[in-house]
């Protein structure tokens, strides 16, 4: 080999050498990405097993000394908390809390679920660019309001000048506000994700019903929306198990008293105020009454979880996938 061929020939060999060296940098590289990633998935599920653990580790110990049966059929909650009112003996039963929450997010369910899905069909199907650019955005800062002011909101607006010149005999702290304004806060989670689904659907379902003489009232509800169900119904599930957890708004309009009842207008308390009323530290760490926010807050999460899982199941089995 001349000494020409070998200076021809040297560029070459060092970029087959460098080869190498790119690829095991670029095989590092992934390497660092993958293990953060898989850190950050792996604190999130740490996070969630952890809450589990300390939700259990508590909750065992409150039925070590209340009977779930009580817990789940008595219909007084009187946890006797700094010794009972008036000396009485303590009622640890669920029936009370569990009605207000499910009474409020009933409520907020009447208000948010037409209001959110016919604003969802506005922009999916009528709005143009420019005006779904305005709502949009106005639907996000609604979202983004603090629950406190939201909670303000219920108790000076809601419940002084609608719900009381309504209803005169109403006390000031009462379900029906509460329930209205919840309502209201999810109203963005319903439109958002039922919009998402609806756009989702081909055009060329919506062009072959228009096609066949449908109006555009008819291909928005006989076409768009069965066809999106499964996502509607999985924003319907979604915001709902938004409003059983909400808490400052409860907190705030709905009272502190547990009632069993089923009216609107009286008050109530929910499990997520409870919770933080008894969290306010009063209550002494390892006391049979600090337990019970453990207990609730268990039956809480399970209710949560539950409606997340058949959120998760209505997506999967009605889901139609378009090619």
């Amino acid at each position: 080999m001349s000494v020409t061929d070998i200076e021809a020939a040297g560029p070459t060999s060092r970029i087959r050498r460098r080869r190498p060296l790119e690829a095991r940098l670029r095989h590092g590289r992934e390497a660092v990405i993958h293990g953060v990633l898989f850190l950050c998935a792996f604190i999130s599920i740490f996070t969630t097993l952890a809450i589990i653990a300390t939700l259990l580790e508590e909750t065992i110990g409150f039925f070590g000394e209340v009977s779930i049966i009580d817990f789940i059929t008595d219909t007084k909650w009187m946890p006797g908390l700094g010794g009972g009112p008036g000396g009485l003996e303590p009622h640890f039963g669920i029936l009370p809390l569990l009605s207000g929450t499910l009474l409020v997010a009933a409520g907020a369910a009447v208000v948010a679920l037409p209001v959110g899905l016919l604003t969802a069909i506005f922009l999916s199907e009528y709005a143009p660019g420019w005006l779904c650019g305005i709502v949009k955005p106005v639907l996000e800062v609604l979202a983004g309001i603090p629950t406190v002011v939201l909670g303000f909101f219920a108790l000076t607006f809601v419940s002084e000048d609608i719900i009381k010149v309504l209803f005169p005999e109403t006390k000031i702290f009462n379900a029906a506000s509460a329930a209205i304004v919840v309502g209201i806060m999810i109203i963005p989670m319903v439109s958002s994700l039922s919009e998402d689904a609806m756009s989702a659907v081909p055009r060329s379902l919506r062009e072959g019903a228009y096609a066949l003489g449908a109006t555009k009232v008819e291909v928005a509800l006989r076409v768009v929306v069965p066809a999106a169900l499964s996502g509607i119904v999985a924003s319907f599930i979604l915001a709902i198990s938004r409003a059983i957890g909400e808490t400052m708004i409860v907190t705030l309009a709905a009272g502190a008293t547990p009632n069993l009842t089923w009216n609107p207008l009286d008050s109530i308390q929910t499990m997520t105020a409870y919770i933080v009323q008894v969290s306010l530290g009063e209550t002494p760490q390892g006391s049979l009454g600090f337990r019970t926010i453990f207990a609730v807050g268990m039956t809480l999460f399970v209710m949560t979880l539950t409606l997340n899982v058949i959120s998760q199941y209505l997506l999967h089995r009605f889901r139609e996938v378009y090619e």
